[in-house]
C-alpha cells in the first residue's frame, strides 16, 4: 500500500502502469490510496480513459463533483451490451446513467437495480419512464433488496461494474441508512461477481452520523485487497470534510 497525498502548491507525477492512475498529477487537496505491485502484463492493463481528463481536472479545480468523476470513469470501463449493477438505486440517476452506457441499438445490455426502500424503486421507475423509451427500460431489472444480496440476482452473469451510493435516500427518511456491516458484505459479494477488467465504484456520503464509520470500513476493505489482483483508489477533498468520498476498486 502506498499513500499519496497532494497539497497545493506542490505538483507530483505518480508513475503507474495503469493510465487511469497517471491522471492524478496535481490537486487542491486530494488524497489517493493506491495499491500497486509487480505484475504480468495482461489485456486488462490497457484501460481506455478517453474523456476522463476533463472530469478529473474539473474535480481538482473544484468545478466538477465526485459523481461526475465516477460517471466519467464508468464510461471508460463499460462496454455496450454489458451487465452492471446499481446496488443502491436511490432516486435513479445512476441507474439511468448506467442504462445509457450499456444499451445499444439492438437493446442489449442489462442494469440490475437494487434498493431496500420501495420509495427509491418507485422514484427510479418514474425517472426511467420519463427519460427513455420502453424498449430501453426493459433492460433495467429492479429489486427490493439490500445491497448485500446482490449475488442473489446476478447469479453467474459476468458483471462489468457495481456502483454504490452509501448513506440515506436524498429527500427520503434520513434514519434509514446503509451500514458498515451490510456494506462490507455487499463489497465482498461485488468482488465475487465482478469480471476481470471491471470496477467497483463506491460513493461514500459522510455528512451524517455514522457516515465516517462507514467510510473507514470501505477504506479498510479496499486497503486489504491483494495487490496482485486489485487496484484501490480514493478521491477525497481534504479541505471539505463533509464532501462525499469516491473509492474505486479495479479488478485486474
Amino acid at each position: 500500500m502506498e499513500t499519496l497525498t497532494l497539497l497545493p502548491p506542490h505538483f507530483r507525477k505518480f508513475n503507474s502502469p495503469f493510465p487511469l492512475l497517471s491522471l492524478i498529477r496535481r490537486s487542491m487537496s486530494i488524497k489517493s490510496h493506491l495499491t500497486m505491485a509487480s505484475y504480468k502484463k495482461t489485456d486488462a492493463d490497457e484501460i481506455p480513459i478517453a474523456g476522463t481528463d476533463s472530469a478529473f481536472m474539473g474535480f481538482i479545480t473544484g468545478k466538477k463533483k465526485a459523481t461526475e468523476v465516477a460517471h466519467s470513469v464508468w464510461k471508460s470501463i463499460i462496454q455496450k451490451g454489458d451487465t452492471v449493477i446499481d446496488a443502491t438505486c436511490g432516486n435513479g440517476y445512476d441507474t439511468l446513467a448506467l442504462l445509457m452506457m450499456v444499451s445499444d441499438e439492438s437493446y442489449n445490455g442489462c442494469v440490475f437495480g437494487m434498493d431496500i426502500q420501495q420509495e427509491a424503486l418507485d422514484n427510479t421507475s418514474s425517472l426511467l419512464e420519463i427519460s427513455v423509451e420502453e424498449n430501453k427500460r426493459k433492460l433495467v431489472k429492479l429489486f427490493k433488496l439490500c445491497h448485500s444480496k446482490l449475488e442473489d440476482i446476478v447469479q453467474e452473469t459476468p458483471v462489468r461494474l457495481v456502483a454504490f451510493n452509501l448513506g440515506y435516500l436524498p429527500g427520503g427518511d434520513k434514519t434509514i441508512l446503509t451500514s458498515p456491516r451490510t456494506t462490507l458484505a455487499a463489497l465482498h459479494a461485488a468482488c465475487r461477481v465482478l469480471q476481470s477488467g471491471g470496477i467497483i465504484s463506491v460513493m461514500v456520503y459522510i455528512g451524517h452520523p455514522g457516515g465516517r464509520d462507514e467510510l473507514e470500513a470501505v477504506q479498510g476493505f479496499a486497503s486489504d485487497l491483494p495487490v496482485e489482483a486489485w487496484t484501490s483508489i480514493e478521491f477525497e477533498m481534504l479541505n471539505r470534510p463533509t464532501a462525499p468520498v469516491l473509492v474505486l476498486i479495479f479488478k485486474k
